[in-house]
């Protein structure tokens, strides 16, 4: 068994906020964000808004499609990270309720998680120090 775990030392940078378009990808939105910002890596700090439909994966690869109209996001956590080859890649996960109140967590899939109206995201930027 490995014990072995990742520890990155860093401080926390600049704060933005941003408003998402109704029918952009919230993944793609929030990336888009950083890149405008010049954050190479954030997390996500607050979000309110709903999507139109939700997709969010599943362990076996597959998504689990959640239809609305305004599928509410309940909570909403992650952080977007620089890639080797400059791009950068957000991971988000979150709490949904469809119209009749079910709820449903998970990860959101890239693509496929257009915003309803508008939505609100706060970003906190992270600058790793590359010291252990």
């Amino acid at each position: 068994m490995n014990n072995a775990s990742l520890v990155e030392n860093g401080i926390m940078g600049r704060v933005a906020y941003g408003r998402i378009a109704p029918n952009e990808d919230l993944i793609q939105s929030v990336e888009k964000l950083c890149l405008s910002e010049g954050f190479k890596n954030a997390f996500v700090r607050g979000a309110l808004g709903s999507l139109v439909d939700a997709c969010l994966g599943k362990q076996d690869g597959t998504c689990q499609q959640i239809t609305g109209p305004a599928v509410e996001i309940v909570s909403l956590a992650g952080e977007v990270r620089s890639q080797n080859d400059g791009s950068l890649k957000a991971s988000l996960s979150g709490v949904v309720a469809d119209t009749e109140g079910n709820v449903y967590g998970g990860p959101f899939v890239a693509g496929v998680n257009p915003i309803c109206m508008t939505f609100e995201v706060t970003l906190e930027e992270w600058l790793p120090t590359g010291k252990p």
